[in-house]
């Protein structure tokens, strides 16, 4: 079954316009970055979740996939700070980035679980607007949107069913050799869909002028 990004609920949360909870989005990553305080990274990280779980009342299980996607990641970027940095400031500052990035992570998350593809990608193509003045079309850039929110569950599901074949087959499921043997059909598979894609789009006019 295709992950969903869009979570309906019937939340305060569901009901603000796109707009405003991508402003929200944008002004809250900026201050992060700003105001990069312990204090204010775990507040920020705690109003995420009260906002999403119980406001939202979206399933902890939807914010957890979210994480668990960029955990190597961050574990990645914590050593990186602990070999440059040293253990204690390391553990510091490389935990301060780890848990800021984790917030702007889950509260994207919130904002695409609680909004409309169609609903993003309008705004998108409204903020876009006054590049028609320099030749670019608006529709392209909502349309480049779309596909990427949409095909997020797509590669996911894709990359699932390799895994479940390959454990079928007797194969590693987890660890880096279950990684290796996952990426070469994950990749030959994405660009078969690319093409697919693409061949469908161009027979349909999407590179026309008009």
């Amino acid at each position: 079954m295709t992950l969903a990004l869009y979570v309906p609920r019937a939340s305060p949360v569901h009901r603000l316009p796109a707009g405003a909870k991508l402003l929200a989005l944008a002004v809250g990553s900026v201050l992060l970055f700003v105001l990069s305080s312990w204090p204010v990274v775990l507040g920020a990280l705690a109003g995420v979740l009260v906002v999403g779980l119980l406001t939202a009342r979206l399933p902890a299980a939807a914010l957890w996939r979210q994480a668990r996607a960029v955990l190597w990641f961050l574990l990645a970027l914590l050593v990186v700070h602990v070999v440059v940095d040293g253990w204690r400031e390391g553990l510091d500052t490389g935990g301060l980035a780890v848990v800021r990035l984790l917030t702007l992570v889950l509260a994207a998350a919130v904002v695409t679980a609680t909004s409309r593809v169609s609903a993003m990608v309008a705004v998108v193509e409204r903020v876009c607007g006054p590049l028609r003045l320099v030749g670019v079309r608006p529709a392209r850039i909502g349309l480049l949107v779309a596909m990427t929110l949409r095909f997020i569950p797509v590669v996911s599901e894709r990359a699932a069913r390799i895994r479940e074949a390959q454990a079928a087959r007797g194969g590693a499921v987890r660890g880096p050799r279950a990684l290796a043997v996952t990426v070469v059909p994950l990749l030959v598979q994405v660009l078969v869909l690319a093409h697919t894609l693409a061949e469908a789009l161009d027979a349909r006019g999407a590179d026309s002028e008009s």
